[in-house]
């Protein structure tokens, strides 16, 4: 009996620590933005219309564009992301998980956003992992890439550094008399291209009112490079593996307001590791919140306006 006890007591202690451990390493995980599916020689057009093939099966398109040359993305979604994002405040941003094409020399990458990654950074209650899997199935898994790393713990508290925008934190664009009224506000500025924006997609989530929108800026011959796309991705974007599935811009509509993500959160989440200071960083694109701030407003509906902060 007694030789029992001690056994019993082992056992149990070691079931213990073993639980603490892999609860510990689950901690510990580190987590990057973006994963790369593929890589090669290949034709654009054929290899879009492949990926959309491989996507067909769990995912819906929701929309897709081409930011600039050699780049194009895919914007999926399916019931499981709605899901997901209907039980979590402003859990819309997440209802889109974005797909890139970049052609790099003669290579095509095909990389897609982490749907872990962003379930973290946007507080959902899902891990999205589903998705993720699903993701995986239809394009692959090479590596991931994007940062160094964050657990989830940085990623759910996660801002660029001191002062600097959390999630809870977004750009407040424009206030309208019903939830009805904002969405039809915001789909009017985006098909006359107020702001210089672009509706890419558009999702409805399922049991609440809320609408997020896909958006591509273009600042045009006379706009605001600070807001445009391609300007912002020609600086920031540059390291061998592209995070073209940084894009598109969402404007989300929750109720009678429309939001956006601020873009001292929405950019560094993307890049977590991109430097503040330096030729390729954060100092170079100072004048982009102000810009993205002023043209969302407008693309949302709403009168020019400045968000007071900069980089």
């Amino acid at each position: 009996m007694y030789n029992k006890t001690i056994v019993a007591w082992f056992v149990m202690a070691l079931s213990l620590l073993l639980s603490f451990g892999n609860a510990r390493a689950v901690e510990d995980t580190l987590y990057r933005p973006f994963i790369l599916a593929s890589k090669g020689p290949g034709d654009m057009a054929g290899k879009i219309e492949e990926v959309k093939a491989a996507l067909s099966k769990d995912f819906e398109i929701a929309g897709e564009y081409s930011p600039y040359e050699n780049a194009h993305v895919i914007a999926v979604t399916n019931a499981e992301l709605r899901r997901a994002a209907a039980g979590s405040e402003h859990g819309g941003y997440a209802a889109a998980q974005r797909v890139s094409l970049t052609k790099v020399g003669a290579d095509i990458q095909v990389a897609y956003t982490n749907p872990v990654y962003m379930a973290h950074a946007y507080r959902l209650n899902d891990s999205l992992e589903g998705a993720a899997q699903k993701l995986e199935a239809a394009l692959g898994r090479m590596q991931d890439f994007g940062a160094s790393g964050l657990t989830a713990k940085a990623l759910r508290g996660y801002h660029y550094t001191f002062g600097m925008e959390y999630f809870t934190d977004p750009y407040q664009l424009v206030d309208y008399g019903s939830y009805e009224q904002a969405v039809a506000a915001v789909e009017k500025a985006l098909a006359e291209h107020k702001g210089g924006a672009t509706k890419v997609y558009r999702i409805d989530i399922p049991g609440k009112q809320e609408t997020v929108f896909g958006v591509g800026l273009r600042a045009g011959p006379d706009g605001d490079k600070y807001m445009d796309d391609q300007f912002i991705m020609s600086v920031i974007d540059f390291k061998d593996l592209r995070q073209t599935a940084h894009l598109p811009y969402e404007i989300l509509v929750s109720g009678r307001r429309v939001y956006a993500l601020h873009a001292r959160f929405r950019i560094a989440i993307s890049f977590p590791d991109l430097k503040m200071m330096g030729e390729r960083s954060f100092m170079k694109i100072m004048p982009t919140p102000d810009a993205l701030g002023k043209a969302l407003t407008v693309s949302a509906g709403g009168k020019p306006a400045t968000s007071g902060f900069s980089f």
